[in-house]
């Protein structure tokens, strides 16, 4: 029986408990994929990539979509734009939201209180709208306050980018 594996966990398990909360908060947004759709892409020499200049800044003000199709009930049930940031289905379309440190359009004039109700309660700011597709409000649910806590820590680290993302549209009746 091999146990080095335990043993191996248990050593990360350490070195990231010996982490400042904005340091972990920071491994937790990139093993968490934030920086997926919380990212804008561009195009890269090999193809789409991230565009580091608005990291975590969301949807970018300045891409206006257009339309998006009706989807119907066929298999293709919801769409996502080449920015990965707009997000089309039967909840309308979602754009992902500004997580900068920005104090007028990301997350700097948010509070930690605030930032954990977000997932706790499903809803945005913690009172608002209901968070919605793709944002895997579920699955962050069943992280534990320290690390929202240090999330929501780095994120107050970040570069502010002033980027007011657009308001949800509902879907068409």
């Amino acid at each position: 029986m091999n146990l080095f594996p335990a043993f191996a966990v248990l050593a990360l398990s350490a070195s990231l408990q010996a982490q400042t909360p904005a340091a972990r908060g920071a491994y937790l947004i990139k093993t968490m994929g934030c920086n997926d759709c919380h990212t804008p892409l561009k195009m890269g020499p090999k193809g789409p990539e991230p565009d580091m200049d608005r990291f975590l800044s969301g949807h970018p003000a300045d891409l206006k979509m257009p339309p998006a199709p009706d989807l119907g009930k066929g298999p293709w049930v919801w769409m996502g734009s080449g920015s990965m940031t707009a997000f089309h289905g039967p909840w309308g379309t979602t754009f992902a939201a500004n997580l900068t440190s920005d104090k007028e359009t990301g997350m700097g004039a948010v509070s930690e209180k605030d930032f954990i109700q977000i997932f706790r309660t499903g809803r945005h700011l913690g009172k608002g709208r209901p968070v919605l597709p793709p944002m895997p409000v579920a699955a962050v649910n069943e992280a534990t306050d320290e690390d929202i806590k240090a999330i929501y820590a780095f994120l107050q680290t970040t570069k502010p980018v002033r980027n007011a993302v657009p308001d949800i549209l509902p879907p068409r009746s």
